[in-house]
């Protein structure tokens, strides 16, 4: 079992730069605008061989005008309750302030270790200024700067020595559990969505576009279903995005769909697809992920016998050629149909993996090719002997035939289309080649 530390404070303190790194890395959105982190953001870390866990929080506020004050809180008291170690960030720059005081006023109320550490000390001259935080009645502090380090190796060692014994356990074979990114614009319900299979509040939901900002990933392991779920921020048109933290949002939000498994494209019954969906749904594919189509808010639509089946032939026509992909109607609010999108992602992360014997292959595709033999092109026949499936993360199957250039798209459609018909790749993008034999 490895320990869990959170960073708390009030915003814009360095509390995702040193989460950054302590884990190594730049999961965390950094900017100098305070109130970037919203969620509960989490990452793991080793010093000396011990490995931990930490989660970053959004900065604690009071009585400001910022509608996600509340939610922020509830993320923190959440985090605070969930971590064995607690480390209080503030500011040496600023000193202290209310909002400093408030927050060691949760310290104080809570029975969990906790180190009052003094950031932005990058310099010798703030050594002297960092004794004015004594005054918060919390005893000593660690003096550090998050930005390049110095300070961080003494801390680490404190905190690692108040986290609880570290079970042994014995090594376990290689994980095979899907990533699955959450994608869609902003304020389709991507959020409530995980919160609502994960049954508690762990990502804050408003009504208001871009409530989301860093990509969060959440395991789920409930009802015999095992997923790393990332939540992403929402994606908008390019010419929409003026702010440079909505810019590494998006990036971030690239960046998890590019390492996702499956992508669950999340739809607006009311908006119904927009271009910026097909954007998505156009970069999925590019991407040679998985998809499953999530069509959310469906209990605000007026219905009628047909009004699925006509929504879904519209969908589809507007996703063509990609058609042969899972269509799911679901209220997420009122946690409708939400075990449909889990059963199906599975389904099609095993499509995306699956390997078909070159026999049965030829067999099956030679057979379809007789059928319906590419034409000739400036009077060249094209023959085509062999097929085989590339060693790839996703289906992708390669042609070998005469006159290979002469072969059309439209052609190489009619293989794939063979391919899906006879083999079950549904939802899984897929490549087809034509190389001369």
């Amino acid at each position: 079992m490895s320990g869990v530390i959170a960073i708390v404070g009030r915003p814009n303190v360095g509390k995702s730069t040193l989460f950054n790194r302590l884990i190594e890395g730049k999961q965390a959105i950094i900017d100098s605008q305070s109130g970037v982190t919203r969620d509960r953001n989490y990452g793991e870390g080793v010093w000396n061989g011990r490995e931990f866990k930490v989660i970053d929080t959004g900065g604690v506020t009071v009585k400001s005008d910022d509608v996600f004050e509340e939610a922020i809180r509830k993320q923190v008291v959440l985090a605070m309750n969930e971590a064995d170690v607690i480390i209080f960030m503030v500011d040496v720059k600023t000193g202290i302030t209310d909002l400093d005081s408030n927050v060691a006023e949760m310290l104080r109320r809570t029975n969990k270790p906790y180190f009052l550490v003094v950031n932005k000390v990058d310099d010798g001259k703030y050594l002297y200024d960092a004794t004015e935080f004594y005054s918060l009645g919390l005893g000593d502090y660690f003096t550090i700067s998050s930005a390049n380090g110095s300070g961080t190796g003494d801390l680490l060692d404190a905190v690692i020595a108040k986290l609880p014994a570290e079970t042994k356990k014995e090594a376990e074979p290689e994980e095979d559990i899907p990533h699955v990114a959450v994608v869609g614009r902003p304020n389709v319900g991507k959020s409530s969505f995980i919160n609502a299979l994960i049954g508690e509040d762990q990502h804050i939901v408003t009504p208001i576009a871009g409530t989301t900002r860093d990509s969060i990933e959440t395991r789920f392991n409930k009802f015999g279903y095992d997923y790393y779920f990332i939540d992403t921020a929402g994606l908008r048109k390019k010419e929409k995005v003026t702010e440079d933290l909505e810019f590494y949002s998006v990036l971030r939000s690239i960046r998890s769909l590019e390492a996702a498994d499956v992508c669950v494209l999340m739809i607006d019954a009311v908006d119904g697809i927009e271009s910026q969906d097909m954007n998505i749904l156009h970069l999925i594919v590019k991407n040679n992920k998985g998809v499953v189509i999530c069509v959310n808010k469906w209990d605000l639509i007026e219905k009628t016998s047909n009004t699925a089946r006509d929504f879904e032939e519209q969908l589809r026509k507007k996703i063509a050629p990609f058609t042969d992909v899972p269509i799911i109607f679901t209220s997420v609010l009122e946690k409708q149909r939400i075990q449909k999108i889990l059963e199906k992602i599975r389904e099609v992360y095993e499509n995306r993996k699956r390997r078909v014997q070159t026999a049965r292959l030829n067999e099956i595709m030679l057979d379809a090719i007789d059928r319906f033999s590419p034409p000739a092109v400036k009077g060249k026949n094209i023959k085509i002997k062999y097929v085989t499936q590339l060693p790839t993360p996703y289906p992708a199957f390669v042609f070998f035939a005469s006159n290979a250039k002469y072969v059309k798209d439209s052609y190489k459609r009619y293989l794939e289309n063979q391919l899906r018909k006879n083999f079950e790749f549904t939802g899984s993008t897929m490549r087809v080649y034509v190389r001369d034999k």
